[in-house]
């Protein structure tokens, strides 16, 4: 039972990683499409106002997915982040490696697929995250940015507002934000398997500087900040009071 149990988990978490690299690697082009029908190119800002719209409904149809398939994630650090901030019950270290294969797997697949679906006049703008500074500058950035989205998003799911939709737009919010600070440095991605993915197409995904900044230094921050907010905002568990005698 537990390893057919573990076998649909990885393949549940390879489903979603395909389809949200597939799905999230048309954001520009999607936002190119939709801001030359409304003739806005000029404004950045309506730019980053349909990215934040679509990403936004992005992000509630996975949601939405996940939970329908038994909680797949398409995200390592996030499930990762989730153990450590005892949300979740850890699997065994078989389960764990297979769902992080899987969705490596899952990765590749999105990537490669959208490679050939994209329409020509869109394919300048794949290509995924790469480095764009020195080594350990790049994995710095890298786990400082997966630092602060673990902690927003951990927030922001079980702190923040009730409301799915105020929920969803945060988390687009954080996400872009993020993205956009760190665009000059990673890309980045905040997501290995993602990172994985393009690194496979564009055949960097057996180096070092893929697995130091986009898979090492991930997971450390991703740990240490939900080691922060379970301290910080999850209440401590009663301790249990001795019968007397």
């Amino acid at each position: 039972m537990a390893m057919a149990a573990a076998v649909r988990t990885a393949a549940a978490d390879a489903v979603v990683t395909f389809l949200w690299v597939l799905c999230v690697s048309t954001l520009g082009a999607s936002t190119a499409a939709v801001t030359s029908y409304l003739r806005v190119q000029e404004g950045f800002h309506y730019a980053l106002l349909i990215t934040l719209s679509l990403l936004s409904l992005l992000l509630f149809a996975f949601n939405l997915l996940c939970d329908a398939l038994g909680g797949a994630s398409f995200n390592p650090t996030a499930v990762a982040a989730s153990y450590a901030a005892g949300l979740t019950t850890p699997p065994s270290s078989p389960s764990r490696s297979a769902s992080q294969l899987s969705q490596a797997a899952g990765a590749v697949g999105g990537a490669l697929a959208i490679s050939e679906l994209m329409p020509a006049q869109y394919k300048h703008m794949l290509g995924g995250p790469s480095l764009k500074v020195d080594l350990h500058t790049g994995a710095v950035a890298e786990g400082v940015l997966t630092f602060v989205i673990t902690l927003a998003v951990l927030w922001i799911m079980v702190r923040g507002p009730r409301n799915p939709i105020l929920k969803t737009w945060m988390l687009s919010m954080s996400t872009v934000c993020l993205v956009l600070s760190g665009a000059a440095y990673t890309g980045p991605s905040m997501n290995p398997a993602n990172a994985f993915g393009w690194a496979y197409v564009y055949i960097r995904h057996n180096t070092w500087e893929q697995f130091y900044v986009y898979w090492i230094c991930p997971f450390i921050d991703a740990i240490l900040a939900a080691w922060i907010f379970r301290a910080m905002f999850l209440p401590l568990a009663p301790k249990p009071k001795s019968k007397k005698a």
